[in-house]
C-alpha cells in the first residue's frame, strides 16, 4: 500500500540506490535491528522516534463473499459477528480484538473462527473463498466490494484510523539514500487533505 505504488518511480529516480526490504507483523527494534527506518501505522510507532506521514487515513472494512452471507444474516452491530465465522487478523500482541465505533458508542470484540492470519492480503482471499468474515484496509477490497466479489458490511461501524508512516531514529548524519526514501514516500498536504 505505500512502498510498491512509489517504487518504480524511486528506482527510475535513484538507480544506484539498493532497497532491502524486510515484511514484519509488529513493531521492530530498529537500532537493534540494524534497519534504517520502517513503515507502521502511526498508533504503533515509539515516541522516540522521526515519524512521517506516507498515507492519508485510513478504514477498515468487514467484508465477506455473497456465496457466504447466502447461508447467514448480515450483521448489523458489531456483536452479531458472534454468530459469524471470523478470519482473525495475528498481530505482534496476539490475534486482533475488532475495533468499531459509531457516534460516542465503541464496541471491541473478540472474534472467532476457523483461521488466524497475519497478512490483510490472506484475509481477503480467504474471505473471497467463502471461509467467513473478514477485516482488511477499505482500499485494499474496494475493488472487490464493487464487482460485487465481496459484500461490506458494518460501513458505519468503521471510523478512520492514523494510517501509515515511516519512522527512524533521530541522527545527526542522515544516509543520503534514506533522505531520498523519506522525501519519494512522504505524504505531501494535498494528498492528505484527499
Amino acid at each position: 500500500m505505500v512502498l510498491l505504488p512509489r517504487l518504480r518511480a524511486f528506482a527510475e529516480a535513484y538507480p544506484d540506490i539498493v532497497l532491502d526490504v524486510v515484511t514484519v507483523t509488529g513493531p521492530v527494534d530498529l537500532v537493534a535491528g540494524e534497519f534504517d527506518a520502517g513503515i507502521q501505522l502511526g498508533e504503533y510507532i515509539q515516541k522516540d522516534m522521526i515519524a512521517v506521514r506516507v498515507t492519508p487515513e485510513l478504514r477498515l472494512a468487514v467484508v465477506g463473499s455473497p456465496r457466504y452471507f447466502a447461508s447467514r444474516h448480515i450483521p448489523k452491530k458489531p456483536k452479531d459477528l458472534n454468530d459469524h465465522r471470523c478470519i482473525t487478523l495475528r498481530l505482534a500482541g496476539g490475534p486482533y480484538r475488532w475495533e468499531f465505533e459509531q457516534g460516542r458508542k465503541s464496541v471491541t470484540i473478540n472474534v472467532n473462527g476457523p483461521l488466524i492470519i497475519d497478512d490483510t492480503h490472506l484475509v481477503i482471499q480467504a474471505a473471497l473463498a467463502g471461509v467467513g468474515v473478514g477485516l482488511a484496509y477499505e482500499d485494499q477490497v474496494a475493488e472487490y466490494v464493487a464487482k460485487r466479489r465481496l459484500v461490506r458490511v458494518l460501513e458505519d461501524w468503521t471510523p478512520p484510523i492514523p494510517g501509515f508512516f515511516m519512522y527512524y531514529p533521530s541522527r545527526q548524519h542522515q544516509p543520503v539514500a534514506l533522505s531520498a526514501l523519506v522525501n519519494a514516500l512522504r505524504l505531501s498536504e494535498q494528498k492528505a487533505a484527499r
